[in-house]
């Protein structure tokens, strides 16, 4: 049993601290350590602590929680930072939409307009970063930062980069799309292995094992019989919908979890040109959001409610049960030198994922223990979808970052032209000063000169 302390930053972010306080009390060689909720909204701050609080009592946990709005506190002698924090709210990020949409553009390859991971939301995102690095630089060099927040592709590769002394490791849960396919075909996830290589929200299925055995040409064989038969049974926009199974057929590998979905930026564009095209292949990305955003605001409706009902008990709300995140399981086996094997976001500093420059961000499996995380070389992907990664996701995060440390607003407008939806400069340039021109959006047009 160790004893450390967990900071996280973003506490109101109430799924994220539920499912980490619900494994932290399940976990018995981390039982006594302290965890730090931090957040600046002070009602959210108060009803995660109630509920976390209420849950260790209830499970027998001898966590020590504590709550704090002021964040150099919270980290102070932290051996792990865990960031969920999204600084620029969901409201935000809807007002964008709505101009860009009378601009012309739509989901489907988007990722810098038309996506959670907006230029106009990044922005106070990396901003976000670059203070809370300073500050763990500060407080406590030697932790680990875990980070959950989005985005998590150009984050890791800006921290990387300007913070390479900060132990910084993304996470993303996306990856778990694997064991849906899993399901899908019958096969207990618990006996299966696998490799699903790229960088964040775009990774392929390149190997799938079960009992040692060969599992993907169970994969062929439920496409070929079963796929035409749960089209009309899956959702919108599903991982495992026709849109996913077509990419399989044409690049030989199976898209994972985020990879094609509005999660993901609605990867290809192809997909996406009208409402007919949509529809074909079962995809809805606007009803698929709408869903998010609905379970979030439901999610936090129920926190605050049940915070403030002493008599209910939590366990009855939230079961005793892990969560199936990963964090809390890296966090013992770095604390208590447990060697296991995750899948991470991290630089790409030892080539694990062939043709990614190496100061870029990579999502693979790496074995991790006492002795810090090592990333695991991915086998190579199809050239063609290195290409893509190349076009699609490195390029237009490098113009962005450049953008961000230079302040350039030309060099903005440049990411905005990169979007599949740009038609003209002046379409471009268009949305780029309509967002700008957004009251609440001061600190980025002084930033963006």
């Amino acid at each position: 049993m160790v004893d450390v302390k967990i900071s996280i930053i973003g506490a109101g972010s109430a799924v994220f601290s539920i499912s980490l306080i619900k494994d932290l009390c399940l976990t018995p060689n981390l039982d006594g350590s302290t965890v730090s909720l931090m957040d600046v909204n002070r009602e959210r701050l108060d009803a995660v602590y109630a509920i976390c609080t209420r849950y260790a009592r209830e499970t027998g946990s001898r966590l020590r929680i504590e709550k704090t709005l002021n964040r150099r506190e919270s980290l102070r002698q932290a051996d792990f930072v865990v960031n969920t924090a999204l600084t620029a709210g969901y409201e935000r990020l809807r007002d964008g939409w709505a101009r860009a949409r009378r601009w012309g553009y739509r989901f489907g390859g988007s990722l810098h307009v038309m996506h959670d991971e907006a230029f106009w939301i990044n922005f106070y995102q990396l901003r976000f970063f670059d203070s809370l690095m300073e500050d763990i630089l500060e407080e406590c060099p030697e932790a680990w930062h875990i980070q959950l927040a989005n985005p998590v592709l150009a984050g890791v590769t800006h921290l990387g980069r300007k913070y390479g002394s900060v132990k910084t490791i993304g996470l993303c849960h996306g990856f778990s799309g694997v064991y849906r396919i899993a399901s899908l075909l019958g096969l207990d996830s618990k006996n299966i292995c696998f490799e699903t290589p790229g960088v964040n929200h775009f990774i392929w299925l390149l190997s799938l094992t079960y009992d040692d055995r060969d599992a993907l040409p169970l994969l062929d064989e439920w496409i070929a019989k079963e796929a035409g038969k749960n089209r009309e049974r899956i959702g919108y926009s599903s991982d495992l919908g026709p849109k996913a199974v077509d990419l399989y057929r044409r690049f030989g590998v199976f898209p994972v979890g985020d990879t094609c979905t509005p999660g993901g930026g609605s990867w290809p564009w192809w997909y996406h040109t009208d409402v007919e095209t949509e529809r074909r292949w079962r995809e809805n990305p606007e009803t698929w959001w709408e869903g998010f955003f609905s379970y979030n605001r439901k999610t936090v409706e129920e926190i605050i409610r049940v915070s403030l009902d002493a008599s209910k008990k939590v366990t009855s709300v939230f079961p005793a049960e892990k969560s199936g995140e990963i964090i809390i399981p890296l966090i013992e086996s770095i604390a208590c030198n447990i060697p296991r094997v995750f899948q991470v976001n991290i630089v790409n500093s030892e080539g694990l994922v062939s043709g990614v420059p190496t100061d870029f961000e990579v999502e693979v499996k790496a074995e991790v223990s006492g002795r810090g995380v090592n990333g695991i070389r991915a086998s190579r992907l199809p050239k063609p979808l290195t290409a893509y990664i190349l076009r699609d996701r490195v390029a237009p995060v490098e113009v962005e970052l450049e953008a961000y440390e230079s302040g350039s607003r030309e060099k903005l407008l440049e990411l905005v032209e990169m979007d599949p939806w740009t038609r003209s400069e002046e379409q471009a340039r268009g949305l780029l000063e309509d967002i700008l021109s957004i009251p609440y959006h001061g600190e980025m047009r002084q930033h963006y000169k």
